[in-house]
Formats: C-alpha cells, structure tokens, sequence
C-alpha cells in the first residue's frame, strides 16, 4: 500500500483541485483529508457520512464556584486574560488550556476538562472511502487530528486491501503539515509561478527531503507568468526534483468546483489531459 500527500507551500494554488482529480483517476484507493483547518476536499467529493466522532485535542481550566473564594491568585497568574474578574468564569475561547491556574490555586476549585476541539468523519463516496475532518474555531492540535485521519484511512485501506492513500494536506510547512507527510511514499507540491509560490515551494520540499520523502512539483496557472515557470523548473532541474507537470490556467476549473465535480469528470480539454499527465508521472514513479 503507498500513500501520497498533497501539500502546497501556501494556501490557493490548487492543491485541492488537484487531489480531488486524483480521486477520480486512481484505483483501489483511500482518500483522507489532513487540511483539518480548512477541510473542503468533501465539497468535491459529495461524501455520505458513515461514522461521526468526537475530537478531543486540548484542555480547557473550569473554576469550581463552591470552592472558589475570588482570592485572585489564578486572575493575576493567567497570562490569557481568560479569567473574569466579575464572576470568575473562564472564557473558552481565550484559554490555552496550560494549566497555571489549575496549579497555583490555593483552594485547589479549578480542574482541566477535556475540550471539544473538532470532529472526525468516515464516509463513503462514488469513489471510495473517505476520511476527513473538521476542526474548532480557534482550536489547535491539528496535527493529532491529521494523525487520527490518517490512522483512519489506513485502517481502511488494509482491511479493504487498498492500493493506495491519497492524501489533501495542509499548505505550509507546521505541524499540520509534518503530521501530514512522515511516513508517506510521495509528497506532489503544488506551486505557482509567482514570488511567493517559489519561496514557499522551497521551503516545503525541503521540509519533504528532511523526512527523506519522494518530491515531485506540479506547476498550476504555468502559463500565466513563463518567466516564474522557467525559475521553478530550473530550480527542479539544478536540486533534482522530479517535475511532474504543468497545468494551464483554465475557467474550467472553477465551472467544475460549481458543479460539484472534479476537473477531469467536467471537462475533456487541455487542463485535464495535464492532470491527467501529472497523475500518470507519479502513478508510475510510486510503483
């Protein structure tokens, strides 16, 4: 069973159009959606919710007013401003869950609680399992919630013995992002040919090579600036980074997203023979 991840060094360049392409390319697979921040691989893939969990990924500081006698300690110790000085309550949102008030109270009223930060989901779709996620408002552990979708769709894929895993990750190169790429068999970055896409490019294959994981590059919107095409290419080119293809710049793409269907299911022109291409290069290095 190989896994490949989806990433992108910044946020819009496509990464989701792209994976959910795969998905309808791809046989025998899984797919997991690690962009637990901004899940939305399943507005393409029109899941039907099987399973629904609970994620529990942090604690929150509760004050037990029967024990409390309003001394202060814990209001004067919290550097969040979490604490209210009126009723000495605990304001979810602010609270980082690090529990100084929970060691420095003299009255021993405040206890950590396990804190609802997000729910999991298994589905089904027309094609195949899916695995995602969506996390809280202001909530962190991301990186444990991609771990748990990630487990997840493993699971699947050996009971159901399935070829391969693929993965939508999280742009950027943190925690979410990490969680997202250990372990894989490939990671495809999605760039664009602006200054921005460069850097962020770099610095997420160099992240993939400090995990000693397969690096390819696909090039979306390549034809809107050649100049920026031809650095990236000859970045690959110089660091030995396979480039899997170049992808046009097309109005088909957001047609597609409004109708729910993935690029190549909606159109048969030119980008998605270059999706298309992209897949097969990959297809046949993951072998």
């Amino acid at each position: 069973m190989k896994q490949l991840v989806v990433i992108s060094g910044k946020g819009g360049t496509g990464k989701t159009v792209i994976t959910a392409s795969f998905a309808s390319l791809a046989q025998n697979k899984v797919m997991a959606d690690c962009d637990v921040d901004a899940a939305d691989l399943y507005l393409l893939l029109d899941p039907k919710i099987l399973e629904k969990h609970e994620f529990k990924g942090g604690k929150t500081a509760v004050i037990n007013r029967a024990k409390c006698d309003n001394c202060g300690t814990c209001i004067a110790q919290c550097r969040f401003d979490a604490i209210s000085e009126e009723n000495y309550t605990v304001d979810p949102i602010s609270c980082e869950g690090c529990g100084v008030c929970f060691h420095i109270c003299p009255r021993g009223a405040i206890k950590m609680e396990d804190n609802r930060s997000g729910e999991w989901f298994i589905s089904d779709t027309k094609y195949g399992p899916f695995v995602h996620a969506k996390l809280g408002i202001a909530e962190e552990n991301s990186g444990k919630l991609v771990t748990i979708v990630r487990q997840n769709a493993k699971l699947i894929a050996e009971r159901e013995n399935r070829d391969l895993i693929i993965i939508d990750g999280p742009p950027g190169i943190g925690c979410p992002v990490i969680s997202s790429i250990t372990g894989t068999d490939g990671v495809l970055v999605v760039t664009e040919p602006t200054l921005s896409g460069i850097h962020d490019m770099v610095r997420v294959i160099e992240l993939a090579q400090h995990f000693k994981v397969k690096t390819f590059v696909a090039i979306n919107k390549y034809d809107l600036n050649p100049d920026m095409t031809e650095k990236i290419e000859g970045y690959c080119q110089k660091n030995g980074i396979n480039l899997a293809g170049k992808i046009i710049y097309d109005s088909a793409v957001t047609e597609a997203m409004v109708n729910k269907q993935t690029v190549v299911e909606y159109s048969d022109g030119e980008i998605a023979e270059q999706i298309k291409d992209v897949w097969k290069t990959i297809q046949n290095e993951l072998k």
